[in-house]
């Protein structure tokens, strides 16, 4: 009960982390300011968004497999998918013209930011700890 419990209270911290994140890089970028009207259905910056984050979802997945395992190749693949998603995010919100609901894809953009970081770093942790415990076992 306590270890569900714990799962539940941690899960909720890291979304309103993330959520937080996002929120900040869209005011930072001047994206804050929902739109008058708002637009209905899949765009193709919205689309372009999603996959971004789609692929941003993957890659933090793939760094904490590669941190569970300790594999240095899984990690560098992740770093890379998420420099990729990072940087489509970027993209994303260098070309949008509107905030939320224009279908412009501001809000997929963002968490395809954050969440490319995230992977980048986590994957960058998971590689320097495999490199770390491969170099201890041969000493």
């Amino acid at each position: 009960m306590k270890r569900t419990l714990s799962l539940i209270l941690a899960s909720l911290v890291v979304f309103a982390v993330f959520a937080g994140l996002v929120h900040l890089v869209l005011v930072a970028t001047h994206r804050a300011d929902s739109a008058a009207t708002t637009v209905q259905g899949l765009t193709r910056q919205r689309l372009w968004a999603a996959i971004a984050a789609g692929l941003a979802l993957v890659s933090d997945v793939t760094s904490w497999l590669a941190l569970t395992r300790r594999a240095t190749r899984l990690a560098v693949a992740a770093m890379i998918a998420g420099l990729i998603a990072a940087i489509n995010g970027g993209l994303v919100l260098a070309v949008a013209n509107g905030g939320p609901g224009t279908g412009k894809g501001v809000v997929g953009g963002a968490a395809a930011l954050v969440l490319g970081i995230a992977a980048v770093a986590l994957g960058g942790f998971a590689a320097s700890r495999a490199r770390t415990v491969r170099s201890a076992r041969s000493a």
